[in-house]
């Protein structure tokens, strides 16, 4: 355990080139579980998880080998801030009390040329920490040859059952007589969650996102985390269980979000997510690590005024685990075709090669 503390104060001490900002990776990787009492000493947080720090310290990785063999890859920024009366998820993870650890992570990877190339760029040039791939879609075979190419990147499954754009279009990747509840009129995915819930069980549900993440892995990648696109999966509490439960059979740890704050639950009620006691108690026996928090970056109508809103979102940020979401893209003709939101996917990518920004 010494040494686990070691690597600790290394990391505390470390001088990054954003200032109070030290670029970690956050909670994605589990390669091999052989035992669920392991997934309960990681629920308790018994331990510290870190080994060794590698690559600039944009990656610390952790191993734990008696109960199972696990490898967890944490990707975010750390930040310092008073202390915190309750315990976050960040300290159960081995963070100093008090710290805001924020993970900036790209979506949609693999929808489109445009999300590839912005965020390879972002990746390859250190400025995020993670992102997650859209299996359904036309460019995702292509972006999981890129992630298989650049192996110590935090990249992962953002689970899709949606397919929202008027024009642009995917259906499942299961075979679609096994999921019919999941598939409109023209053979393609729904284009809102409102009509997922009301066509797709909880069962279809299941078998496309297990198909996702398998179709990854028969490419040669296996997923270092899953999300949810358009917040899908927790659409209602069936889905949730689903989500959670397909996260520990694989083991890849899902955005799963801590909702023991009455003040928590609150906020993403009023963002629309249906929040029941049922969801909370399957968050509460999740056994995988989870966040404290999780935003998108706000839109803006100028550029200036999206970093402003940005830097204010950080400096905004209460102690524990966050994740802020957004989809850069490079600017083109068939971005603009596809969203009325191209400008601030394109202003998203500028802003973290934004020197303003990095050294913000």
């Amino acid at each position: 355990m010494n040494k686990w503390r070691a690597t600790l104060q290394t990391i505390r001490q470390t001088k990054m080139k954003y200032k109070h900002l030290i670029p970690l990776s956050l909670a994605s990787l589990i390669r091999q579980v052989n035992t669920r009492p392991f997934f309960k000493r990681v629920a308790s947080y018994t331990g510290c998880f870190f080994n060794n720090a590698t690559r600039s310290l944009h990656v610390v990785e952790g191993r734990a080998s008696r109960r199972g063999h696990v490898t967890y890859l944490f990707a975010g920024l750390i930040l310092s801030t008073a202390g915190a009366n309750a315990i976050t998820n960040a300290e159960k993870l081995g963070y100093p009390a008090g710290k805001r650890i924020l993970m900036l992570h790209a979506d949609d990877a693999g929808m489109c040329e445009e999300a590839n190339l912005a965020t390879a760029q972002l990746l390859e040039a250190g400025q995020i920490q993670s992102a997650a791939i859209m299996m359904p879609c036309p460019k995702a075979e292509e972006f999981i040859k890129w992630a298989i190419a650049h192996p110590r990147e935090d990249l992962g499954m953002h689970l899709t059952l949606t397919s929202e754009w008027k024009d642009y279009r995917w259906g499942p990747v299961a075979p679609s007589n096994e999921v019919p509840g999941l598939i409109d009129g023209e053979g393609k995915l729904w284009p809102s969650v409102a009509e997922v819930i009301q066509h797709a069980s909880a069962k279809e549900v299941e078998k496309e996102i297990r198909a996702q993440i398998d179709h990854a892995i028969a490419l040669g990648y296996r997923p270092n985390h899953i999300d949810t696109h358009m917040g899908t999966l927790y659409g209602c509490a069936d889905y949730v269980e689903v989500f959670f439960r397909v996260a520990e059979d694989y083991g890849i740890p899902a955005n799963a979000m801590e909702l023991s704050d009455p003040k928590v639950v609150a906020k993403y009620r009023s963002l629309g997510y249906p929040i029941d006691e049922c969801t909370i108690e399957l968050v509460n026996q999740y056994a995988l690590p989870r966040l404290d928090a999780f935003s998108y970056i706000d839109s803006a109508d100028t550029y200036d005024a999206k970093v402003e809103n940005f830097k204010a979102q950080i400096r905004a940020l209460s102690p524990g685990l966050t994740e802020l979401v957004f989809h850069p893209s490079m600017e083109s003709d068939h971005l603009k075709s596809l969203t009325h939101a191209w400008r601030q996917r394109v202003w998203e990518l500028k802003m973290f090669s934004d020197p303003e920004v990095v050294q913000f």
